[in-house]
């Protein structure tokens, strides 16, 4: 089962490098075939690996949403492409990135309300011990993080509207290019201030 979620996982990475291939020189059917297996793939591994490692009653219940993500985001993956199917039209294709930022947000924000945030979870995986100073650090990484799925969806569901070409550059690359940013930035300032 995790074999099959990292091959689903890797693809799915490359999700608009598949779309732009595939609507450019496949032609929609055989596309809509092949995300339509992986997505199906990617939940049903997804929800019987949990099952099969008893994973729900050791999860933290706010870390319960993240772990569910690939059955999420699958789930909206096999809604989108069916909606491609139902209206012949493959503009569906394109909104799966605006999907995956959504659900991001959600969770993200969704732990805000709690008594610890999602990275303040992440965090304790770690250090169990997290000092007062970390902790609010921890709440103010979770806001900036949602700040950025907010961004990152709006702008991906802009390049829905533009051009194939734009669509797959921002979203198969610059995309992931500031996701790897924000990682690298967050990293030099919790050494900066030393949180720990």
């Amino acid at each position: 089962m995790t074999t099959l979620r990292l091959l689903t996982g890797a693809f799915l990475f490359a999700y608009p490098l598949a779309v732009f291939a595939g609507l450019t020189y496949w032609g929609m059917a055989p596309l809509t075939l092949i995300l339509l297996v992986l997505f199906l793939a990617r939940m049903g591994a997804s929800f019987f690996s949990n099952i099969l490692r008893g994973q729900a009653s050791k999860t933290p219940v706010i870390l319960g949403p993240l772990k569910h993500l690939s059955l999420y985001t699958g789930m909206l993956g096999v809604i989108l492409v069916s909606f491609s199917v139902l209206f012949k039209d493959a503009a569906w294709f394109l909104y799966y990135p605006v999907a995956v930022n959504a659900t991001l947000l959600c969770i993200f924000a969704f732990s805000l309300g709690q008594p610890k945030s999602l990275v303040e979870q992440l965090a304790r995986l770690q250090e169990p011990d997290l000092n007062s100073k970390a902790i609010a650090y921890t709440r103010k990484v979770t806001q900036v993080w949602c700040l950025f799925f907010a961004f990152n969806g709006l702008v991906a569901w802009a390049s829905c509207f533009m051009p194939l070409f734009y669509w797959t550059l921002y979203n198969g690359f610059i995309s992931y290019c500031l996701i790897g940013l924000l990682f690298a930035i967050e990293f030099f300032i919790r050494k900066k201030v030393h949180v720990s």
